[in-house]
């Protein structure tokens, strides 16, 4: 029972990390105020070549790809909120910050809730 929560975790991770490195790449290619580098789309190019092996491979547990998609646009504003408060010329990154912060909190509400209907499956 515990290999089907961390392979949910493994996607979760891979969908964060695609949407940290999309943003890293979109600002690297096309914003001058942050230096070219490889490595956002190098890291791009795994995490979406990793997404989708476990896609073909292995089905998903039901709410899996709602709760991928909201990891990817998770990694998507807080990559975009850490650049803002790095270079304040680029603007304000309060409404990136709350959005974040609400994401988080629903991803950790909706994990708590797919945890608990294990235990109580278990339990029965």
């Amino acid at each position: 029972m515990t290999e089907k929560v961390s392979k949910e975790y493994a996607t979760l991770l891979l969908a964060f990390i695609a949407g940290i490195s999309l943003n890293g790449s979109f600002n690297a290619l096309f914003d001058s105020v942050i230096a070219f580098s490889i490595f956002p789309l190098i890291a791009l190019g795994f995490s979406i070549y990793c997404l989708h092996q476990r896609y073909v491979t292995q089905p998903m547990p039901e709410g899996t790809p709602m709760l991928a998609f909201s990891c990817f646009l998770l990694g998507l504003f807080l990559y975009s909120a850490i650049i803002r408060a790095e270079y304040a010329g680029m603007g304000s990154n309060f409404l990136l910050t709350i959005i974040c912060v609400a994401l988080v909190f629903w991803i950790g509400y909706k994990l708590k809730i797919t945890t608990r209907h294990k235990v109580v499956k278990q339990m029965d």
